[in-house]
């Protein structure tokens, strides 16, 4: 059972990266997915999160509008799409796989760099 996100990239401000969670071992429908970044020299926060269903998101408040989460059942994957990027963005993403109502998350991947100049 692995999750992997990938799709990171170095960008400049303003730009847009999509970032991908694809999952081996086990299908991604049904479980919540829970979209995460830590910074250098901070703790990890959550960014975006979407249900089993795709019916139900959650954005941090600093996301603002920018980022967009969603999932294809067919590709077994959740994509997290990131637009006007600032230098604050600048973390590794990571993604989970867990339960919505408890919000705890059982599955955790390698994350993928994003680095947003300015």
């Amino acid at each position: 059972v692995q999750l992997q996100a990938s799709g990171g990239g170095l960008v400049q401000a303003g730009g847009s990266l999509r970032l991908s969670c694809a999952a081996s071992g086990f299908g991604l429908g049904g479980h919540a997915i829970l979209w995460s970044r830590q910074a250098p020299g901070k703790e990890r926060e959550e960014v975006a999160g979407i249900d089993g269903g795709g019916s139900a998101t959650y954005y941090n408040s600093f996301v603002r509008g920018r980022f967009t989460v969603s999932r294809d059942r067919d590709k077994n994957t959740v994509y997290l799409q990131l637009n006007r990027l600032t230098p604050g963005d600048t973390a590794v993403y990571y993604c989970s796989a867990g339960n919505w109502q408890s919000w705890k998350w059982k599955y955790w991947g390698k994350g993928t760099q994003v680095t947003v100049s300015s």
